[in-house]
């Protein structure tokens, strides 16, 4: 009898539904939180503001969360095989996702360290209070500040060059990159 040949490999060419699922609402969140926390800085004290920066902290805490959910979904369902591009395009994009993941860890994180020094405790979603970081402390207050500032910063940037390269690869590389992670996205065709 002969044995039965092994079922063809299916070739995954495209991120799976919780992969793309949690790519585009931490983007939501990630863009939301930057623009509501450029926002309440300049709001005068009121209700209001302590309202706003509540929402802020809860956005940050849910991003800090589904980044560990990101990163299980990513180990059990590893990213489809790279595109064929040169060696350095590819180097870079792997390090600026290693960099993407660590500010998606940082920014957040900095920010509840922030809240802590200057004596604030976290209540997420007004229920849930997280323990406190450090004590209450006006010289780390000012120091987590600065790195909460600058690590947003620099995600920004990162998220935005992230964002130019999607683009480049549809508009001009015309390969999957893009399409990979937009559902329903078909590669441009080549002239």
């Amino acid at each position: 009898m002969d044995p039965q040949p092994d079922p063809p490999v299916r070739r995954v060419d495209r991120y799976g539904i919780p992969a793309i699922g949690l790519h585009w609402g931490m983007a939501v969140l990630v863009v939301g939180g930057w623009f509501v926390g450029r926002w309440m800085t300049d709001l005068p004290f009121s209700p209001l503001k302590l309202k706003v920066y509540s929402w802020h902290k809860w956005n940050g805490v849910l991003v800090f969360a589904l980044l560990f959910v990101r990163l299980v979904v990513r180990w059990l369902q590893p990213p489809p095989a790279s595109e064929p591009m040169p060696r350095w395009q590819t180097r870079l994009a792997q390090a600026a996702h290693i960099l993407l993941y660590l500010l998606l860890a940082l920014v957040p994180l900095s920010g509840w360290l922030y809240s802590s020094a200057a004596g604030f405790t976290t209540v997420w979603f007004g229920v849930w209070p997280l323990p406190d970081l450090v004590p209450k402390d006006a010289a780390l207050k000012v120091l987590f500040r600065s790195f909460h500032g600058g690590f947003t910063y620099v995600l920004g940037v990162l998220v935005a060059l992230h964002v130019l390269a999607a683009f480049k690869h549809h508009v001009f590389d015309r390969d999957r990159v893009l399409a990979r992670m937009v559902p329903g996205l078909k590669p441009r065709q080549s002239r």
